[in-house]
């Protein structure tokens, strides 16, 4: 079975701060990590490989500094790894980035189960790893708790609002995990010191001759961010006291019908 795991780099922060003239993430000072429900997604494709046999290749798009999270992946079991970069690539929104992804998923050969995290932490879009399986025909299941195989068939437990829904396809398919599906597994030594003698392989525009580079980068990136802001903070906190909680309540029910919110 050949699994593949498209992985994120991402800013190790809550803070997030954009470039006021390029509308971009600001990267600098900021340390970088692998995106944490991609994390939940590998640990899933070396779980299905654990079970079942077959290969773990990882992929990620971004800039050469992005080969930490693969020497991370294959530190913690993944067979090889793939940096798709180019600045022909740069200012992909998420649109564009899923275009440039199938494409190197077509370029590493015949798969079976594509896996990304439901989200990443610095966009939260959840567009990309689903609109990577559009791109390539394949069919695509969401926030993916778990999967079980049976010959030609993946049985995935999804988390749905109303509960957990089971669904049943073929192969090829796509999934997203979710931080409930599993508990990524530490890197062992002997995971670290393989991952430094394995060579990465490296994806440019040239190794992509028949893809369609009006779909790519800036200009290929149907949105556009038009502004972005950080919010002021204006909420004031109110201390409502009482003797009893009833005459607490009473209180409360008085302000905000003076409020004219009841």
């Amino acid at each position: 079975m050949n699994i593949v795991v498209c992985i994120k780099q991402v800013p190790d922060t809550t803070e997030i701060r954009i470039d006021p003239v390029k509308n971009t993430l600001i990267r600098t000072g900021v340390p970088s990590i692998m995106n944490p429900f991609d994390k939940n997604a590998l640990e899933t494709g070396l779980q299905l490989k654990d079970q079942y046999g077959g290969k773990v290749t990882v992929i990620s798009m971004g800039p050469p500094q992005a080969k930490e999270v693969l020497r991370e992946a294959l530190a913690m079991g993944a067979d090889e790894a793939y940096l798709v970069t180019d600045r022909a690539f740069g200012g992909s929104d998420t649109y564009a980035t899923s275009y440039i992804l199938s494409e190197a998923i077509k370029k590493l050969g015949s798969y079976d189960i594509i896996l990304g995290g439901k989200q990443a932490i610095d966009g939260d879009t959840g567009q990309t790893a689903p609109s990577i399986a559009e791109h390539l025909g394949a069919t695509r299941l969401t926030y993916v708790l778990s999967l079980k195989v049976e010959g030609d068939k993946v049985i995935a437990r999804r988390q749905v609002e109303e509960g957990i829904e089971v669904v049943e396809t073929q192969f090829p398919v796509l999934c997203t995990a979710t931080k409930e599906s599993n508990k990524p597994r530490y890197a062992t030594v002997k995971g670290v010191m393989r991952s430094f003698r394995t060579e990465f392989g490296q994806i440019t525009l040239a190794d992509l001759p028949n893809a369609d580079t009006a779909k790519m980068g800036l200009k290929g990136s149907p949105t556009r961010v038009k502004a972005t802001f950080t919010p002021k903070r204006t909420a004031n906190c109110v201390s409502i006291g009482g003797a009893s909680p009833k005459e607490t309540a009473d209180r409360l029910i008085d302000m905000l019908t003076e409020a004219k919110i009841l």
